[in-house]
């Protein structure tokens, strides 16, 4: 891509298909986490929380390009911080991230090692307090800051890269429409939604596909 305007947006789509006492869309729920908090963190260490995951080549050649002044921006539906990780600035969680839990008492900050460790429900060690996750759970909204930028970046790009996303979660999915730029491009294994309004589909991995480029 030529254009210095170009946004990425990213997603996983779907959750865990593992066994337990609930589903795991009941889990993962502000309510559920209110009043089920033992079994909702053992879900959550187990299943959402990936210390030894590394960036790959998506996540390496976005931060390349960002630092070159392709990139505008990556918004992502994601919440393990790779893309921080492979050095990209510009980063817009849209759900949250793994990397911050906060007391709900008092606010105090806590890394993910810290509740990862945690015997049970992680507890604040100044007052004792309750940590909650950074992460958008079912029944929470998304935060109004995030989303305003997002649309900002998504509606004056020229270029918008849709990758690694099948777009069926919502609302996110629902920021592409704010798209006016010339060229929308989607790469992902399988159909998506917008293939027909894309001017360029790759059915392919990220990964795979963006050790091929280079600007």
């Amino acid at each position: 891509a030529n254009s210095s305007n170009v946004v990425f947006f990213c997603s996983v789509d779907g959750l865990y298909n593992q066994e337990y006492d609930y589903p795991p869309e009941t889990i993962i729920s502000h309510t559920f986490f209110m009043h089920k908090p033992e079994e909702f963190f053992r879900f959550y260490k187990n299943k959402m929380l990936m210390p030894e995951a590394r960036p790959n080549m998506a996540h390496k050649r976005l931060a390349q390009w960002e630092e070159q002044g392709h990139v505008r921006a990556v918004i992502t539906q994601n919440i393990d911080g790779l893309h921080q990780m492979a050095g990209s600035k510009e980063v817009l969680e849209l759900h949250g991230s793994v990397h911050r839990n906060y007391c709900m008492e008092c606010g105090e900050f806590y890394d993910m090692e810290y509740v990862r460790n945690a015997q049970g429900i992680p507890v604040c060690s100044k007052c004792g307090g309750r940590i909650k996750p950074d992460v958008v759970l079912y029944e929470e909204g998304l935060d109004g800051d995030i989303i305003s930028r997002s649309i900002q970046h998504i509606a004056s790009a020229d270029v918008l890269i849709i990758g690694g996303t099948s777009l069926v979660v919502y609302p996110a999915a629902g920021l592409i429409d704010y798209f006016q730029g010339d060229h929308l491009v989607v790469v992902n294994k399988s159909v998506t939604s917008r293939d027909k309004n894309a001017d360029l589909v790759i059915q392919d991995s990220i990964g795979k596909l963006f050790e091929s480029i280079e600007i």
